[in-house]
């Protein structure tokens, strides 16, 4: 495969590994991170994405401080309060309803990615990226159904997640049979050989391009080296065998989608503990099916219209949203992982009655750092602290050296994560 040096199309893509890969659109035509190093206690990130977010009235406590008064929502985590900070008025200043909730982990819509060097990369795609073969699988992305738009790599290319917690398992688990690896070898071949091709073709260009452009194919060529690493990690963990079970085999069930919750986080700790990943994300969707809560439609009650009888309905949905994490955050308490796992639960929507972006609901738990009950940031215009800088020292407490992630100005300074 090669592609034409004197005029170059902004859509020639190459598909492969997750990622796509384009030639930059140089001007003058007209046109990761390395792997970390194993760790006797690695560090591991897992984020936890609620499309319609939490009622902002039952989340967020009417004080601040270690020592307030818990709220409804928070009830189910009660329990874990010294392991966990809420956060208040934090958002990344953009608007759009549901249409710019992808944005929860990027502080980028999807629409303006191209204004941004690592366009609309979620902070678990980074992480990913930093945290290459040191796993078998950079990151883990699950969900409760198969809509997913919450997890999107450094080429603004959204990743699909597993709805399935039969095939969560066998790719935790279950070993591919000699064809199978055969052919996957044959697969990654092919890619490296495409690969080698297009990064000939695009050296073929330094010549003809302006100082500018020269850095943008220097970019791109970065890129295509990272892909390039995940060709080889894919290769070293071709032929080890995935570790054993410590549960029996996950069945191919019809199970009603929010009955699937508590098994999908019981196989996310088991990814964790296995060290089969060290990111993880854990997306819950617009709508879902469910026969255990006898409520009625979720998003419907999300436009509660401040009536008494669906403000109740949906304060039994999320109770029972929270009561899953709270058990999630039990399972990684009981593995030891908590102190070395960072876990982010929340939404880029802040009031889905309203179809507001603004105040997003935001905890962040484990990490042995020093939680501070809840976080009540500024609310004036002029001193607000973008959310991005929670995810950049979350980043950075991750073990990434970077000075940006998305809308972000600094740090977090409020909090210091270490």
């Amino acid at each position: 495969m090669s592609l034409p040096t004197s005029k170059l199309s902004r859509r020639n893509f190459l598909r492969g590994l997750g990622v796509t890969l384009a030639l930059p659109a140089f001007e003058s035509l007209h046109t990761g991170y390395l792997a970390a190093s194993p760790e006797t206690n690695p560090r591991r990130l897992l984020c936890v994405g609620n499309h319609l977010g939490f009622w902002p009235g039952g989340f967020f406590p009417k004080s601040s401080g270690p020592d307030y008064e818990t709220s409804p929502t928070l009830g189910p985590v009660e329990r874990h309060r010294k392991d966990f900070t809420v956060f208040s008025n934090l958002d990344h200043d953009i608007k759009g309803g549901h249409s710019a909730v992808h944005s929860f982990l990027s502080g980028v819509r999807k629409s303006e990615a191209a204004g941004f060097p690592a366009k609309n990369m979620t902070i678990d795609q980074a992480a990913a990226e930093f945290s290459g073969s040191a796993a078998r699988y950079p990151s883990i992305t699950a969900g409760i159904s198969g809509l997913a738009e919450m997890c999107w790599n450094r080429s603004g290319v959204n990743i699909p997640s597993i709805s399935n917690p039969a095939r969560l398992f066998d790719a935790l688990f279950v070993n591919a049979d000699k064809a199978s690896l055969a052919r996957e070898r044959v697969r990654l071949l092919h890619r490296a050989s495409v690969l080698d091709a297009l990064r000939e073709s695009a050296k073929t260009l330094g010549g003809k391009l302006n100082a500018p452009d020269r850095d943008k194919l220097d970019q791109y060529l970065t890129s295509v080296r990272e892909v390039e690493q995940r060709l080889r990690m894919s290769k070293e963990w071709l032929d080890r065998p995935k570790p054993d079970s410590p549960i029996d085999p996950v069945l191919d069930e019809d199970r009603m989608q929010i009955e699937e919750m508590p098994l999908i986080y019981d196989l996310l700790v088991l990814a964790l503990q296995t060290d089969s990943t060290r990111v993880a994300t854990f997306e819950i969707p617009l709508g879902f099916r469910t026969t255990d809560l006898n409520v009625g439609s979720y998003h419907g009650l999300s436009h509660h219209g401040k009536a008494e009888g669906r403000l109740a309905q949906l304060q039994i949905v999320e109770t029972y949203l929270m009561t899953q994490f709270a058990r999630f955050l039990d399972r990684l308490k009981e593995a030891q992982m908590l102190d070395h796992t960072l876990v982010i639960l929340g939404s880029g929507m802040g009031n889905a009655h309203t179809h507001s972006n603004r105040d997003v609901p935001v905890l962040l738990a484990g990490g042995g750092i020093k939680h501070q009950g809840h976080l009540v940031c500024p609310e004036e215009k002029h001193k607000r602290v973008p959310l991005c800088n929670l995810w950049l020292s979350s980043l950075q407490w991750f073990g990434m050296e970077i000075e940006s992630f998305g809308r972000s100005t600094s740090t977090f300074s409020p909090m210091q994560l270490v």
